[in-house]
């Protein structure tokens, strides 16, 4: 079957965001190592099927319902926020929404009794036992499992720029890395990461896969892990690449900038035009200036062949989809993008923090705490 067939209908873009938080005890800020059952099972009274457990207990996920519109996924994003701050509270814990706690050690950590996950820790060794990071994921609704892929092609252009405005791991068992997400860093160690391959049809990409399930390699394509990625449970696109954000109304943003990039592909495909893809060797440079630099550098702009500053491309990719954020009634939400420049990303924060605790007489163990403590204000400021 050719990608053309019934590709022009509409997609719905219905949106889901899923966002995997840090649990710290309040007052010592350390990431906690084992998770009372008691804590969890009062998550799920609390929350059902919206919350779930991660592969070390000291992590906890949430995800929105399918919402027809960004506010209302933003609604239902900062009420599981709230409510899974309100359950661990009083067990004397907190959430913290950044990728990588500041300074934990990642060998401390006990991953979670579920046979899932017992596989994985066998599976992937020393790999596995790295893996104290957080992300956000959004899905966003496409019923047609062509387009589907042929707005995976396209779409992968704009991953770099989505996660610089997402960082939020510059830290790393109590230093610096130098890194604005060094999240990504770690992900990359797993294999059926990073940018996804170039598929012709829905049908290339499932051959693909069964061969992997075939020879035992995998049992189907939820482990693949691209940083986007057609979904294995639901009709949508899942944009995996962005550090989960500390302020909310980030992570609402970038949904917003991703459904309507999402559109806007949508949109020129219905116009019989396209947007030009480009080799993986030249978008993974992108990724990697944006995994160091973040908003304060610059990407690769293919077209001019040169360098240009973030801030410079993230007006133009608003132009290229102001009309899509009109039509979708996202426009605040797609143009809160300037305050992000303007004030900063969680990693920015974070950086600032330390070196502030340090400039007033700090040790750097003291700064490192300070960095948490600010962490647990903002992960619910706005909530």
């Amino acid at each position: 079957m050719s990608i053309a067939s019934d590709i022009l209908r509409e997609p719905s873009l219905t949106v889901g965001i899923e966002e995997e938080y840090l649990i710290v005890d309040r007052e010592t800020g350390k990431l906690i190592r084992e998770a009372s059952p008691s804590m969890l099972k009062d998550a799920r009274l609390a929350l059902g099927e919206q919350v779930s457990q991660e592969f070390f207990q000291s992590q906890i996920e949430v995800g929105t319902a399918v919402c027809k519109t960004v506010q209302e996924a933003g609604k239902d994003l900062k009420r599981l926020r709230r409510i899974v701050s309100d359950v661990v509270e009083p067990y004397g814990l907190a959430i913290i929404a950044s990728s990588s706690h500041p300074y934990a050690g990642y060998l401390t950590q006990q991953h979670t009794p579920r046979q899932r996950y017992e596989d994985l820790a066998e599976d992937m060794q020393k790999i596995a036992q790295r893996m104290v990071i957080c992300g956000m994921h959004i899905h966003a609704g496409i019923e047609d499992h062509n387009l589907r892929i042929d707005l995976m092609n396209q779409a992968a252009y704009v991953l770099p720029h989505l996660l610089a405005l997402s960082s939020s791991s510059p830290f790393w068992e109590g230093r610096d890395t130098g890194l604005m997400s060094y999240r990504i860093a770690v992900w990359n160690e797993f294999p059926r990461t990073g940018l996804p391959e170039h598929f012709e049809s829905y049908a290339e990409l499932e051959r693909h896969v069964s061969i992997l399930a075939h020879a035992g390699v995998i049992e189907d394509s939820s482990k693949i892990w691209w940083d986007i990625r057609p979904s294995h449970h639901f009709p949508t696109l899942e944009m995996r690449i962005t550090d989960i954000c500390t302020n909310i109304d980030d992570a609402i943003c970038i949904t917003a900038l991703y459904q309507c990039w999402l559109h806007m592909l949508w949109r020129l495909r219905r116009e019989n035009k396209r947007w030009r893809s480009y080799a993986n060797m030249l978008l993974y440079e992108n990724r990697w200036l944006a995994q160091r630099y973040g908003t304060d550098g610059k990407l690769i702009d293919f077209g001019r062949g040169e360098m240009v500053p973030y801030s410079e491309l993230t007006e133009e990719l608003l132009e290229h989809i102001m009309s899509d954020a009109d039509a979708l009634a996202c426009v605040d939400e797609v143009l809160h993008v300037r305050t992000i420049l303007e004030r900063g990303t969680s990693a920015h924060w974070q950086r600032r923090t330390y070196q502030e605790a340090i400039n007033n007489g700090s040790s750097p163990e003291a700064a490192t705490k300070a960095v948490v403590d600010m962490l647990i204000r903002e992960t619910m400021n706005g909530v």
